[in-house]
């Protein structure tokens, strides 16, 4: 990308041009901010280091390259984390500059900064680039500072100090340079001594604040409607109380629908809209989504209709977090587009959302973010194998793709002072059907050495639960995503345990379908994986392979996956729901996530197994007073192409149950 530098003058955004140099990228301009007053050199500023702007100039004839100033006439008047566009603040300054900049060089596409641990600025200059429709490079961020420093001076940066934790020092008198021609070298950057004073123009921006294309393009895209496609026939699901996952899919068996994967995905989402606004909420109360999508190679225009609805406008405490994969809908006779929200009816959340490309971990420039916490769970955007400076795929198939995914993750919990290592409630693996069998196999061996033999559970009692996922195809071609949900205590050292109210009743089985399930107390064990942490969050995977379904259904010669076939399966997994919420005393209004996977290579539609669960539901609230169904389903049925506790992915049937008292 041909990219604008905003230097200060200071070794830190000088070097991040270098970084920009070693990825590839083309540094075409500089781009600087200085006082307002020539008699002030230092400004009382959150945003800008103006100390030893003087040598900037230099900078640009060294270079050859364009210097675009400007002087900065706002001062901090947005003085939130998250920057709202304010007139007179100071950050519209520098919307300013780098607008004429775009102006005079179309060409540029990114802007390189050296934010290294300042979200305040970062977030800032991300909004400017945002404005703009610019790549933020910030190939310093997170990186451990001493290191940098090292890496600085082995690469032959000299930094001279002008300022210090006080007002700075007077570069009169202690920034001494000239300029020199430079002899040959085997450096990138290489001008003439003509190109030099030909090349370094010093532009000043002095001209007002004007509105750009994409900004307008981003006021004027209001959501589409499904007034167009009222002949669509929309399900919808809901689980759980103060937090719940709100799901919605298609109903068409018969593969009858000609509408494309827009049509779909756009009434999808304003059903969801609308029962948000049912229920007295909005966008801005969704903590995660999964976006399921019929192909892969739709995802863009998916993307185009997600941005529509999603925006940061109506997300104004942070856009939720997102995975998407392909799912075999159509197969299942579920249209194109299947989205899942879980939502909070409280505004409180923390959110982080880098869009800078840097160092650190894979960049969000879309809307969406790369963990959100609510209460004591982190949700964790699906991380890919992808190296973060170059946001490409790693080489080396995908246990290569699994390690950088791990490693990528871990960045991310790193910023909420949490580990994969010690804090993980849940692992989601989704495997691409690119995967032989034996690379299945090597994934799962490879998740076993470089991550479950490391884990620390001195303080979380037990292993988190582990569910593969077999998927038609990922984002970016990608063979494996991994989605973890991990545990934050508020106190950061302890786990919070809970003490049972006494008065509140407690879930319980009747008699009737505890003498039910007594016949298969023996494969409780053998099909669940448990994970509780202090009595207040509660994750589980319950595995039917078709050992276990020939097992419940002992009276048939044959496992045939008829309709009674399913209904027995069905009852089977909801008694052992039920047990697991009743053993460990967590209550139906508890759930926070409940999702049936289905296998479709036996030609099961969804609608015919989503019935076999409504029954069992049915059945199960007539004796339990406190499930309460109401024609809305508490899960959602969601087919894959495989799934299972191990990354053989055979399973039948699998469910994943989170529950959380928090």
């Amino acid at each position: 990308m041909e990219v604008v530098a905003l230097v200060s003058g200071g070794k830190d955004s000088c070097f991040a041009m270098m970084r920009c140099l070693d990825y590839g990228h083309k540094v075409v301009a500089l781009a600087n901010l200085i006082p307002l007053d020539d008699a002030v050199d230092e400004l009382d500023s959150y945003m800008y280091q103006t100390v030893g702007h003087q040598i900037v100039v230099s900078y640009a004839k060294c270079m050859g390259l364009p210097l675009f100033r400007r002087r900065i006439r706002g001062s901090t008047r947005d003085q939130g984390l998250k920057y709202n566009v304010t007139a007179g603040d100071e950050v519209e300054d520098m919307f300013a500059l780098l607008s004429e900049v775009k102006r005079q060089i179309p060409s540029i596409s990114a802007v390189s900064s050296g934010a290294i641990a300042s979200d305040y600025q970062r977030l800032r200059v991300e909004s400017v680039c945002s404005r703009l429709g610019l790549v933020s490079l910030a190939y310093l961020w997170k990186q451990d500072q001493t290191l940098l420093l090292e890496e600085m001076m082995r690469r032959g940066i000299v930094a001279i100090t002008v300022k210090v934790a006080a007002m700075g020092l007077k570069p009169s008198s202690h920034l001494a340079f000239h300029l020199e021609h430079k002899p040959d070298s085997s450096d990138r950057i290489r001008v003439s001594a003509d190109s030099q004073e030909s090349s370094s123009l010093l532009y000043e921006v002095d001209e007002g604040i004007a509105h750009t294309d994409v900004e307008e393009k981003q006021t004027l895209s209001p959501a589409p409607t499904v007034d167009a496609y009222t002949n669509i026939d929309l399900c919808i699901s809901k689980t759980g109380k103060n937090l719940l996952s709100i799901g919605c899919w298609i109903q068409d068996p018969s593969n009858a629908s000609e509408v494309g994967l827009k049509e779909d995905l756009v009434a999808v989402l304003s059903r969801i809209d609308n029962q948000l606004k049912e229920e007295g909420l909005g966008w801005v109360n969704v903590l995660y989504v999964h976006l399921y999508i019929s192909s892969m190679k739709e995802f863009g225009l998916a993307n185009e209709v997600y941005v529509s609805f999603i925006t940061e406008k109506k997300c104004y405490l942070g856009v939720p977090s997102r995975s998407t994969i392909e799912l075999p809908l159509v197969q299942a006779g579920l249209g194109k587009a299947y989205v899942e929200v879980l939502v909070s009816n409280e505004l409180v959340k923390r959110v982080l959302h880098v869009q800078s490309i840097s160092c650190w971990a894979p960049s969000c420039i879309g809307p969406y973010s790369q963990a959100t916490l609510y209460g004591e769970i982190l949700y964790m955007a699906g991380q890919l194998g992808l190296d973060p400076p170059t946001m490409k795929l790693c080489p080396g198939g995908p246990m290569a793709e699994l390690e950088l995914a791990l490693q990528n993750s871990e960045a991310v919990a790193s910023a909420f002072s949490c580990s994969i290592y010690y804090s993980a409630i849940h692992f989601l693996v989704y495997c691409s059907s690119h995967l032989t069998s034996d690379e299945r196999e090597e994934v799962e061996q490879t998740l076993q050495s470089s991550y479950i033999t490391r884990l620390d559970c001195s303080k979380t009692g037990s292993y988190p639960t582990v569910l593969y996922v077999f998927a038609p195809d990922l984002p970016k071609g990608a063979l494996v995503e991994i989605k973890p949900i991990l545990y934050v205590p508020t106190n950061n050292d302890e786990v919070a345990t809970r003490e049972m109210e006494s008065g509140v009743p407690q879930p319980a089985l009747s008699k009737a379908w505890s003498d039910w399930g007594a016949q298969y107390s023996d494969l409780h064990d053998s099909c669940c994986q448990i994970h509780i942490i202090g009595g207040r969050i509660c994750s589980a995977v319950v595995s039917i392979t078709s050992e276990i379904a020939s097992k419940i259904c002992s009276t048939a010669k044959q496992l045939d996956y008829s309709e009674e076939h399913l209904k027995v399966l069905a009852r089977f997994c909801v008694f052992q729901l039920a047990k697991i919420l009743v053993d460990n005393k967590f209550s139906w209004d508890s759930i926070k996530m409940l999702r049936f996977y289905y296998s479709v290579e036996h030609s099961v539609a969804a609608d015919v197994m989503s019935h076999a669960f409504s029954v069992a539901f049915t059945v199960l609230a007539e004796n339990n007073s406190s499930l309460q169904i109401d024609g809305v389903p508490p899960y959602n049925i969601v087919p894959v192409s495989g799934s299972g506790r191990s990354a053989c992915m055979n399973d039948i049937l699998t469910f994943e149950l989170l529950a959380s008292i928090v």
